[in-house]
């Protein structure tokens, strides 16, 4: 077990704070792990977290991996395990910048609207209340949240740059005189980007590690696993040495660890497929709850993995794949039969 705020060094520069898993039940909200990372005399904070307690274990790595006089804080994705300390940019005394991913704003203004559109997704698969008290009161555990600083920018009012490492190709923004890459990804959320730090070769996932079929309404399941690909190459050509994430509370070090992970994300996602396919073999109709239990076996065969791998998040994950069969729900009504649309055959 780990606890809030452990702190595992990297390299002498570069620390993973460490975050937790969700426990509604206790009250107890999940928290991103965090980068901190030094960079001439420029620190680098890879999201920010949650909890008063997580703020000061990222004060008191920033400490330990100075001296710096400037700061750029940078956020991979909107979700509020993340984000809700980001007023911490304006913090520090020094000239300070702050990155947002543009296509998270609205889920950082409003984050309420944002999972109660997730959990009405899934009503009729997975125990839940009603999902306009079932978002307030989850987004309710992220307190403090204060996802926006003085500072704050969106990526996207930077020209776009095309970044090479080794034989792969990105699009996205370079920091610190190309000593910080941020890549743009978007499956694990509309917004979501990955940070290669050039001269130790770190590579943080974020979020697209968690598993390789997404839960957000606004995932995109190619995305994940076309991003664990180019990951794990960078990995076999030795453009990245050690891999962290958002919620493993783990450092990979070199291709020998972070490639069987990664492509162990990767078969998760042909098992979990194949699965969905028998689930919905044979029959006009899908019963969706019927259809999550036996994904969430599928799933617990593979040995699980990502972050926060209950009920819930098993049944964002199965809506997903049903779309991605080509299956939709024959009406707005919870619980309702999904089917195939019949195809259109010419004359």
């Amino acid at each position: 077990m780990t606890g809030l705020g452990e702190v595992v060094g990297v390299d002498g520069r570069t620390l993973l704070v460490l975050g937790q898993e969700l426990d509604v039940e206790r009250g107890q909200p999940d928290v991103g792990n965090a980068l901190v990372h030094r960079t001439g005399d420029t620190l680098v904070v890879v999201d920010t977290g949650v909890t008063e307690a997580f703020r000061a274990a990222l004060r008191e790595a920033a400490d330990r991996v100075g001296p710096w006089s400037r700061v750029l804080v940078l956020t991979t994705h909107g979700h509020p395990d993340h984000v809700a300390n980001n007023d911490l940019a304006d913090g520090f005394g020094v000239p300070a910048e702050h990155w947002v991913p543009a296509a998270d704003l609205g889920q950082m203004r409003d984050p309420d609207a944002y999972w109660v559109r997730a959990f009405e997704r899934v009503q009729g698969m997975a125990p839940l209340p009603d999902p306009a008290v079932a978002g307030p009161a989850l987004v309710s555990l992220f307190r403090p949240y204060r996802p926006f600083a003085a500072v704050t920018r969106t990526y996207e009012e930077r020209p776009l740059e095309r970044i090479r490492i080794g034989s792969a190709r990105f699009t996205g923004w370079t920091f610190a005189d190309g000593a910080v890459r941020v890549l743009r990804t978007q499956g694990h959320c509309a917004g979501h980007v990955i940070v290669h730090l050039r001269d130790c070769r770190v590579l943080h996932l974020s979020d697209e590690g968690n598993g390789a079929c997404g839960a957000m309404a606004d995932a995109d399941q190619l995305k994940i696993q076309t991003t664990l690909g180019a990951v794990a190459l960078l990995f076999e050509e030795g453009e990245a040495e050690a891999l962290t994430d958002g919620h493993t509370f783990a450092v990979r070090r070199g291709a020998g660890a972070a490639v069987p992970f990664l492509d162990g994300l990767l078969e998760q996602a042909t098992v979990l497929q194949s699965a969905a396919l028998g689930a919905v073999a044979g029959g006009a109709t899908v019963r969706p709850g019927e259809f999550a239990a036996r994904y969430a076996e599928a799933f617990t065969s593979t040995g699980g993995g990502g972050a926060n791998p209950n009920a819930l998040f098993l049944a964002m994950m199965a809506v997903n794949q049903l779309h991605e069969l080509g299956l939709r729900p024959e009406s707005a009504a919870p619980g309702a039969p999904w089917s195939r649309t019949p195809l259109q055959l010419g004359d």
